[in-house]
């Protein structure tokens, strides 16, 4: 009897260490570490899909609007030297004309003025500051890219979020990022706002120096052009100038 007992004994005991064996090594479990990576994975990805730095929608920026001031400047740049060149040309003169009726130009002079086109670093820092490095709604919905007004209901527009006591700011709405370029610079070279900015720009293209001639293009002042020259000098916008 006493020797059946410890065979039980034995037996028993053997069983024990078999399933400790079984479920230590053979049985599939999901490992510890796999699951607590996984939720640090979730919660760090999920906010990091939704935030865009300053520096990604700066690129975003460079790379939608610049090269299509780019384009503008140099379309802009081919017309000032076509007809610097062909002032006195007779087969000019019905063109000229029509030039100086649409910039509002009376003489030659006044004509070269509005049609040299200004530094392509003042034009990328006003569209900057203008659009919110092309995230305002203005841009988004109308293309415009320099926060222009529009006071002709005829044309498409779109209003303001805010208003001017019980009047309505509209904005004009463009076809295209070229066509908001464009109106943009025959707004400066054909107001009598920006006579000065564009005397000046006849002696130099000296971006700093030219943007101090811009206070009337904002409410805020000598402060907007403050403001255009730390972002010229802050981004290196004068290098597109080069």
């Amino acid at each position: 009897m006493k020797f059946l007992s410890n065979y039980l004994l034995f037996i028993y005991l053997s069983a024990l260490v078999m399933f400790a064996i079984y479920d230590t090594f053979l049985v599939k479990r999901e490992p510890e570490s796999a699951i607590v990576k996984l939720q640090k994975v979730e919660a760090w990805t999920k906010p990091h899909n939704k935030v865009i730095s300053t520096n990604a929608k700066k690129v975003e920026f460079s790379n939608l609007i610049i090269p299509a001031i780019d384009r503008v400047h140099s379309e802009l740049e081919a017309q000032y030297n076509e007809i610097a060149q062909n002032l006195t040309n007779p087969k000019y003169v019905e063109k000229i004309l029509i030039l100086k009726k649409i910039y509002k130009a009376e003489s030659d002079e006044e004509l070269l003025m509005a049609l040299k086109p200004h530094p392509k670093s003042i034009a990328i820092a006003q569209a900057a500051i203008e659009s919110a490095w092309a995230k305002s709604r203005f841009f988004k919905e109308a293309n415009n890219l320099y926060g222009i007004w529009s006071v002709n209901k005829n044309k498409p527009r779109i209003a303001a979020s805010e208003q001017r006591g019980e009047n309505v700011i509209w904005l004009k709405k463009y076809p295209s990022i070229e066509d908001s370029i464009r109106d943009y610079y025959k707004t400066l070279a054909r107001s009598k706002a920006y006579k000065d900015f564009r005397e000046l720009k006849m002696q130099t293209d000296d971006p700093y120096l030219l943007v101090e001639k811009l206070q009337n293009y904002s409410e805020i002042g000598e402060k907007y052009a403050d403001d255009l020259t730390k972002i010229i000098r802050y981004n290196k916008l004068y290098i597109y100038d080069e």
